[in-house]
């Protein structure tokens, strides 16, 4: 899909939002802080919302908005409420640790789990 078309990620059960709400050109320019109040803000909406899944794009923000200095990318144990948490790669082009190819499958990976869950 093009950006544009982000209004219609409702109609496939999509949403899309940002742990961080404040544009940067590296994660590195973030602090902790902002990423724990970011987790804090996005646990809000997910407890509002319900979803499923929740999918977070880069496990080094995953880990630092939600506390779990362990966390590897996949699935996750902790939930919010009753929302699955999966973390993915980052697809940013300095994440030189994975592939398109090898990107394309963890995020399959997601797919097929959430599919699962019908």
């Amino acid at each position: 899909m093009h950006p544009s078309e982000q209004s219609e990620l409702v109609r496939y059960g999509l949403g899309i939002t940002n742990v961080v709400a404040r544009a940067s050109a590296r994660a590195d320019e973030l602090s902790d802080q902002e990423y724990r109040e970011g987790g804090r803000i996005l646990e809000e909406k997910v407890l509002r919302l319900r979803p499923r899944w929740l999918a977070v794009a880069g496990v080094t923000a995953y880990r630092v908005a939600f506390g779990d200095k362990k966390a590897k990318i996949g699935p996750q144990t902790r939930t919010i409420g009753d929302t699955r948490i999966w973390a993915l790669p980052n697809p940013s082009g300095l994440n030189a640790h994975w592939t398109l190819t090898t990107m394309a499958e963890e995020y399959g990976r997601l797919r097929t789990a959430a599919e699962a869950d019908g």
